[in-house]
Formats: C-alpha cells, sequence, structure tokens
C-alpha cells in the first residue's frame, strides 16, 4: 500500500475511534482499496447516468447499460454469499449464482430499483469483507475452482472499474482494466466471454 494511503488509513481509525469495525489485520489492503475505490468510481459513473438512458447500448457487445448495472449488482450479489458461506461454514446459507436468465429478468427493473440493487450489494460485499477474520481471508470457497477469498477483492475491482468504463459505451480496450494478468480470470467484461462464464469460477 502507498505510504500516503496507510496514513489515510490510519488517521481515519483515529477519528472512528475504538468502536468501529475494521478490517483484519491480514486483510489484502491493496486490493481492498482498489476494489473499495472502484466502487465509488462506478456509483459517480452511475449517478451521471440520466434514468432515461439505461436502455441505450453499453459498451459491451448485446448489453444495455440496465444489463450491465444489474450485473455489476448480481456479482456483488455473488461474492458477498459465497464469502458468508465460507466464513460461516454454514452449508444453509444460500448461495446467490445467477444464470443469465436473472440478468434478464432483473434489468427489467425501474431505474431506481437498479441503483437501489447496486448500493445495497456493495454494502452487504463490504460487510462480509469485514466481518471475516485473519484466518478467514485465507480460506477458499467450497465451488469448482477453490478461489481464495483473498482474491475477492481483486475479482470485484476488475468488474467494477471495467463496468464503469463501459457503461457510457465509449469505453477504448485500453480504458479497461487489465485481467490478462490473471490467465485464470474469467471476469472481464470486455473479453469474449459469455455471462454464465463470467460466473463460472464462483
Amino acid at each position: 500500500m502507498i505510504e500516503s494511503d496507510e496514513r489515510a488509513r490510519l488517521a481515519l481509525r483515529a477519528r472512528q475511534g475504538a468502536g468501529a469495525r475494521y478490517d483484519a489485520k491480514d486483510a489484502p489492503a491493496e486490493t481492498l482499496l482498489l476494489a473499495r475505490r472502484g466502487t465509488a468510481y462506478f456509483a459517480r459513473k452511475l449517478n451521471e447516468l440520466p434514468d432515461g438512458e439505461f436502455v441505450l447500448p453499453s459498451g459491451r457487445d448485446g448489453w444495455t447499460r440496465a444489463m450491465l448495472i444489474a450485473y455489476v449488482g448480481l456479482h456483488a450479489r455473488a461474492l458477498a454469499s459465497m464469502i458468508e458461506a465460507a466464513r460461516t461454514a454454514n452449508n444453509a446459507v444460500p448461495l446467490v449464482f445467477p444464470a443469465e436468465r436473472d440478468l434478464q429478468r432483473i434489468r427489467t427493473l425501474s431505474p431506481t430499483a437498479l441503483r437501489h440493487l447496486f448500493d445495497h450489494s456493495a454494502k452487504h460485499l463490504d460487510v462480509e469483507w469485514r466481518d471475516l477474520s485473519d484466518a478467514g481471508w485465507n480460506c477458499k470457497c467450497t465451488m469448482p475452482g477453490q478461489m481464495a477469498l483473498s482474491e475477492t477483492p481483486l475479482k470485484r475491482a476488475q468488474v467494477l472499474w471495467n463496468a464503469g468504463a463501459l457503461i457510457d459505451g465509449r469505453a477504448q480496450k485500453r480504458e479497461l482494466f487489465d485481467c490478462r494478468q490473471e490467465p485464470n480470470s474469467l471476469f472481464s467484461l470486455a473479453g469474449e466471454a459469455g455471462y454464465s462464464e463470467i460466473f463460472k469460477v464462483i
């Protein structure tokens, strides 16, 4: 983590006091920061988007802006449910792994509902990250692919920064988060993978 970021983090803790909740000491601070900044970036882009433009094409071939926003919300829900199941070792926790039919259905929600989906799902995921212990960050999910929970902030960051660049339909490939640094990643919204493939690793 950059020294200035670390100073800012320590200053925030000092202001918030002992009763506030923080990430575990061994949490992946750099990628969590990247994901949280990605959340702020996507939120800004979403706030700039008029309700009447949700039906327009996004920068991802075949997807409207509403579909892209729905995807971002469903992605957060999927990660949060996976983390909760691993954190609590509770098989009764419902795992939310959306299929393409879910995206097609949820994209028909009103712009207000889609905005709420993004906001609520992002907050839920952040709570799950904050609830992870040091040991929890080293756990792996039980789904195919055995993703380590420490990988989830980077996966989320990839989705958020790419979606933010693609939401207005004007993104260039050079602007997108480079997922090629991780050959096994299937989260690049700019790639050729279909919706079901993007969620395969969760």
